[in-house]
């Protein structure tokens, strides 16, 4: 999916986690309209295939506290769903580093963990 300046593929086989690589910049004032739907798909599908959401966020070069919220969002989605998730971040990227230790609070049952790459 292309959306302006960011890129997001998804990748799904049933028995695996869906995969979903986020690259570029979003900067929309209203991702949600954009991402709600994506995330709705790709919900379905882990929860059909059964083998969780990972997120990729490495090749990421920037995304705007709109989206932050719904990314945030549709991982509570997620966890209620008993949806295992993953998500990785490129440590060197300072920015990145600071949302997903924030994030981290979330990690505490075992449904969601968050990698450093």
């Amino acid at each position: 999916m292309q959306a302006g300046e960011l890129t997001i593929d998804v990748y799904d086989m049933p028995g695996r986690p869906v995969r979903v690589d986020f690259r570029g910049k979003s900067v929309h004032r209203q991702p949600d309209m954009i991402l709600r739907p994506l995330f709705a798909d790709i919900s379905k599908k882990a929860t059909s295939y059964g083998g969780g959401v990972e997120m990729h966020f490495e090749e990421l070069d920037f995304f705007n506290t709109a989206t932050i919220t719904t990314v945030i969002h549709f991982v509570k989605e997620l966890r209620n769903k008993q949806t295992p998730v993953v998500l990785s971040y490129n440590a060197q990227h300072q920015w990145q580093r600071v949302f997903f230790d924030a994030l981290g609070m979330l990690a505490k049952d075992g449904r969601l963990k968050i990698r450093a790459v």
